[in-house]
């Protein structure tokens, strides 16, 4: 009687689960926030000697968002008779609406930046002096051949293929001119979006396939294995955790640089600027002129930051790689992280959720976590120093 009471709770369980599933399919916000006009407002932005701020233009939602919030506030996640889970059901109901309202408010400069406040958050003190502790270091790297632009879109692909030879899973590889970013996972989708318009280094292959592959898709395929699709849509504040995730894994293949950390405290800077009111082009020309980046990186992460009206989700890169780093190093289980698009927040609800079989163990585990070819003592003395 108790097996059979037991499979009644879990049948209301997953038919709220599966109706989650079908409201929030859409809500894939990097399908919606970057702009479709990157390029010529780049060509206008350069041509006004960077003073007049870009007019972006973004793809229409193709969903009804109050009637999607009414629907997401009608599941009875009252009738969860798991506490834990019913608890976790209802953070992840608030957490949808937030991304919702992102991406209904996409364009609209302060109605969007405050949703993005309420999902992604701003950095803190700590967060700007972590950043400019980066910046202090000097780069002694030079510059060799695997830093040369030299990779189209085609010879790219071809690299991410034979990079994922070592994983048991297959995903599609689409090309789009449209991407803020040069490499993107679209989890929903199961699909790798690859910039068409960027020339790619062999330092950006290697860094790019252990990112996006190594914990983006891995993360997507596992959340796959699961019968509760929660794991793929994500748990609240995924977002630091994965990027976090995706960074470490850049360090433990050895491929994470003081270049490539000044990039991630650059954007934690621009993330702060739009913070105390800066507009496109005060963001620029602090990095621009006060940092001396080159124009084209300043704009690109310029244009992550000020898209869609305020996008403050770019630093928390940063502070997700150095929560994974110390989550790690405290002989934490990496493992419980990769099961999906879940958080740190979370790992005891997911291990609750494993241990009483609402949840399987990870069955892909990022390759460069087991290898640990990381030999840089300096990158690994900067992210110990960070507060």
């Amino acid at each position: 009687m108790q097996e059979k009471s037991v499979q009644i709770k879990q049948k209301e369980l997953i038919a709220i689960d599966e109706k989650l599933d079908f409201l929030v399919k859409k809500i894939e916000l990097l399908n919606y926030i970057n702009p479709l006009n990157i390029a010529a407002q780049k060509a206008l932005f350069f041509e006004s000697k960077f003073t007049e701020n870009p007019k972006f233009v973004y793809p229409k939602r193709d969903f009804n968002s109050y009637e999607l919030q009414r629907a997401l506030f009608a599941l009875p996640i009252e009738t969860i008779e798991d506490t834990v889970l019913q608890k976790l059901y209802e953070d992840i109901i608030y957490s949808y609406s937030g991304l919702i309202q992102c991406i209904d408010t996409i364009g609209e400069a302060e109605k969007f930046y405050y949703n993005s406040l309420r999902s992604f958050g701003t950095p803190t003190a700590n967060d700007v002096d972590n950043a400019k502790f980066i910046l202090h270091f000097i780069s002694t790297q030079v510059k060799g051949k695997e830093d040369v632009p030299q990779f189209d879109v085609l010879a790219t692909e071809e690299q991410f293929r034979e990079y994922s030879k070592r994983y048991d899973f297959s995903y599609a590889i689409k090309h789009s001119d449209k991407l803020a970013a040069i490499a993107m996972v679209l989890s929903n989708d199961k699909t790798l979006v690859l910039n068409s318009k960027h020339k790619f280094s062999a330092n950006e292959i290697k860094i790019l396939t252990n990112h996006e592959i190594g914990v983006h898709m891995v993360t997507t395929m596992n959340a796959a294995v699961h019968e509760l699709k929660i794991f793929n849509h994500g748990f609240p504040k995924n977002v630091e955790t994965q990027e976090g995730l995706a960074v470490f894994s850049e360090f433990m293949s050895n491929g994470l640089t003081l270049n490539r950390l000044k990039e991630l405290a650059y954007r934690v800077i621009a993330v702060d600027s739009l913070a105390k009111g800066a507009d496109f082009v005060d963001t620029f020309k602090l990095l621009h002129n006060t940092y001396n980046l080159g124009k084209n990186k300043s704009f690109t992460i310029t244009t992550r930051v000020h898209r869609g009206g305020g996008f403050t989700k770019d630093f928390l890169y940063l502070t997700g790689l150095k929560k994974v780093y110390d989550y790690y190093h405290a002989g934490n289980d990496l493992n419980l992280l990769l099961t999906g698009k879940v958080s740190i927040k979370y790992v005891n609800q997911i291990a609750y959720m494993i241990t009483n079989n609402f949840a399987k163990p990870a069955k892909y585990i990022t390759d460069s976590y087991l290898i640990n070819s990381n030999e840089s003592d300096k990158i690994a003395f900067i992210l110990k120093s960070l507060k």
